[in-house]
């Protein structure tokens, strides 16, 4: 998944606090699907705005090549003199996964409502949510703020849509578990960006403190790289379309 927190520290180097743009996700999106095949599923957080907003939102990232996306009930940005997260309202969390909904173009565009109301409102505002979401005709169920398996098996019980975990404790992680319980995905965080950051960190570290290049551990091989950049193919289009090779 590619969380708004990577996307706002990758894209501005700032914490995940809504200064990201739609444009600078979109196009982050795009570089991305133009760099690998592997489907995306996008945190587009509150869809950038009001009902309207969220169309644009779902129009730009299925065009830069979005496999699916999340559309979330939190309102954001944070609002004044508020500490606590807060919810919209149940009518414009519905209105805007309609508005999704109308705003796709490919059917196999996967859209997720999500909410984070077990840990803010309540279990019971979010079975709530959780059904009024489900009748709109959206694709999967996506949860934040789940902690105990009864509130899982609470929301398996009210709904019949697949279900996204925002993340898995450690009492939910047994893999038979939660696919009993319609669980689809279940996150486990942002582990490898901060695997790369940590990575990136110590290695200029190393060098500042006088280490030679020659011996620094964990560096990827010359031929993972050349896998990862798609070395190959362009040597060989180079070949093909430059008259390297004549």
């Amino acid at each position: 998944m590619f969380g708004g927190s990577v996307a706002s520290l990758a894209v501005l180097g700032d914490p995940d606090v809504t200064l990201i743009t739609l444009t600078e996700l979109a196009e982050q999106m795009r570089r991305m699907s133009r760099a690998a095949a592997l489907p995306v599923l996008v945190d587009a957080d509150h869809g950038y705005g009001n009902a309207l907003n969220v169309r644009r939102t779902v129009e730009e990232l299925e065009t830069a090549g979005a496999a699916g996306l999340t559309i979330e009930d939190t309102l954001l940005p944070q609002a004044f003199a508020q500490s606590r997260t807060q919810l919209i309202s149940l009518d414009e969390g519905v209105g805007k996964i309609k508005a999704a909904l109308d705003a796709r173009g490919d059917p196999s565009l996967v859209i997720m409502a999500r909410t984070g109301a077990v840990s803010i409102t309540g279990l019971e505002d979010a079975i709530t949510r959780a059904k009024a979401y489900e009748a709109t005709g959206v694709d999967a169920l996506f949860f934040t703020g789940i902690k105990k398996p009864a509130e899982l098996e609470a929301i398996t019980n009210a709904t019949t849509l697949p279900i996204v975990l925002g993340g898995a404790p450690e009492e939910m992680s047994d893999l038979s578990y939660v696919r009993e319980q319609r669980v689809r995905i279940a996150l486990q965080g942002h582990a490898s960006f901060g695997a790369a950051t940590e990575a990136v960190y110590q290695t200029l570290k190393a060098l500042r403190e006088g280490l030679p290049p020659k011996d620094l551990k964990g560096l990827a091989s010359p031929a993972l790289m050349a896998r990862l950049t798609r070395e190959q193919h362009v040597r060989t289009r180079s070949d093909e379309f430059l008259g390297l090779t004549k």
